[in-house]
């Protein structure tokens, strides 16, 4: 096996919003706490090669995806297929879609540059390919997430920052995190961690550009490494939240120290008890699926549109509401949807699933923010020995929640996807397991 490794910084400029926490909130970024970076691990095995990418980014969409997988192509030879970009989710970071309608304002400019900052990275990653070897852990990973859907009631900070802190359903979180390290014959070439949580620790009034807690962590373990490049993968954090978000500003960043701290911890501990991995095969395979999606027809969209009308049109209305902003977020989302129904256009894109097995390692990855219950039923079917399920990977669809999520929740259902400027979808929690057992299967 050979196993590269390189980063590129893909910090923007002061002044560009940052994305996350609600509707049209013109954060602007005032300062730069963390640089933002996307670091990429190449894999080698009897000739073929597979990159993986990971960037300090709320999301990405796949049109900037395939252009740097065209732009690698262009430059390595490596196939679209063998290249995986994956999102932290960090909410300190610039919007990076178009589509994404009220959460952070898009900037042309910073696209215009991300596709080629990404493809550096896989490049350079490619270019630095040497002989390695793949260790891994799994290893215990507590006192950070809190299930928001089942076990959503928040402890006091006080309580949270006590190192004896446990949410009260751990079980419907994340308790471990997985960590590979790679080793050269230098020492470590590059390591990478992977747990499901959603990274913030800041809130709606923080205006400072970071990759929150998985982003700082990875920068902390690279300084107690030097060479090494670091990169973190987010799995199923769809519906867990980091202990400390929505606090008070002034509380937020100390906060964000704090479970940073714990992170960096778990995976410390876990480059020092890895063991030695067999590795047997390298392989990648992709599939883009149309996913059932809600049928709610023309009327129906023009009825929800004309009562988002009656509150954005209210004679006292005011911008400074919240709702009148979620009104109008909702408004543009299905206008936007209404132009594609009368210009004959489609309004299910595929979504792009994406498998990579290295030896007995399997990501298994969409675009969806996905519930813990959904990885659990994949991690309990797959077949392979490791096997990883990724959100936020190559676009970005918003959210996978189970069955009892969905039926309850309007916001993860309906709203987000309206956000996303499309239609919801209807089965995610009985598809998007299936299709990810099927590429799966792919591998083999």
């Amino acid at each position: 096996m050979r196993f590269g490794f390189h980063k590129i910084d893909i910090t923007p400029r002061l002044g560009v919003e940052l994305c996350g926490f609600g509707p049209f909130l013109n954060r602007g970024a005032i300062a730069v706490r963390d640089r933002l970076w996307a670091r990429a691990m190449a894999v080698e095995h009897d000739g073929r090669q597979a990159v993986v990418v990971s960037c300090d980014l709320a999301g990405i969409c796949q049109e900037t995806t395939d252009s740097a997988r065209l732009l690698v192509h262009g430059a390595t030879g490596l196939p679209p297929a063998a290249m995986l970009v994956s999102c932290t989710h960090t909410h300190s970071g610039p919007n990076t879609s178009e589509l994404r309608i009220g959460w952070g304002e898009y900037d042309p400019p910073y696209m215009e540059l991300l596709p080629q900052r990404l493809a550096a990275a896989a490049i350079g990653a490619i270019e630095r390919l040497t002989e390695g070897r793949l260790l891994y852990a799994e290893t215990p990973c507590e006192g950070i997430g809190l299930n928001r859907e089942y076990d959503s009631n928040a402890p006091p900070l006080d309580e949270v920052l006590r190192e004896t802190w446990r949410p009260a359903k751990p079980e419907l979180t994340d308790t471990t995190c997985h960590v590979v390290a790679v080793e050269g014959d230098g020492g470590l070439l590059g390591f990478l961690s992977c747990f499901g949580c959603h990274p913030v620790c800041c809130c709606a009034d923080t205006r400072f550009i970071h990759g929150d807690f998985v982003g700082v962590a990875t920068n902390l373990l690279e300084h107690e490494h030097p060479g090494s490049v670091g990169l973190f993968l987010q799995g199923a954090e769809g519906d867990v939240n980091s202990c400390v978000v929505h606090k008070p500003a002034e509380e937020a960043l100390p906060a964000l120290d704090v479970i940073t701290a714990r992170y960096a911890n778990a995976v410390r501990h876990g480059m020092q008890h890895a063991k030695p991995l067999e590795m047997d095969a390298l392989r990648y395979v992709t599939a883009r699926i149309c996913f059932s999606r809600a049928r709610w027809s023309e009327e129906n969209l023009r009825d929800r549109l004309a009562a988002d009308e009656e509150i954005l049109h209210t004679p006292d209305a005011t911008d400074e509401d919240y709702d009148f902003r979620m009104a109008a977020v909702r408004a543009v989302s299905l206008r936007r949807i209404l132009r594609q129904i009368e210009n004959g256009e489609a309004l299910n894109r595929p979504v792009e699933v994406q498998a990579i097995r290295i030896g007995p390692l399997a990501f298994l990855a969409s675009p969806f923010e996905t519930f813990q219950a959904i990885k659990n039923e994949v991690r309990k079917r797959a077949r392979s020995r490791i096997p990883l399920v990724l959100s936020l990977c190559n676009d970005y669809r918003g959210y996978a929640p189970d069955r009892v999520a969905f039926d309850r929740s309007d916001y993860v259902a309906d709203l987000v996807p309206l956000i996303c400027g499309h239609l919801p979808f209807d089965r995610l929690h009985e598809e998007l397991p299936a299709q990810l057992l099927a590429i799966e299967a792919q591998l083999y």
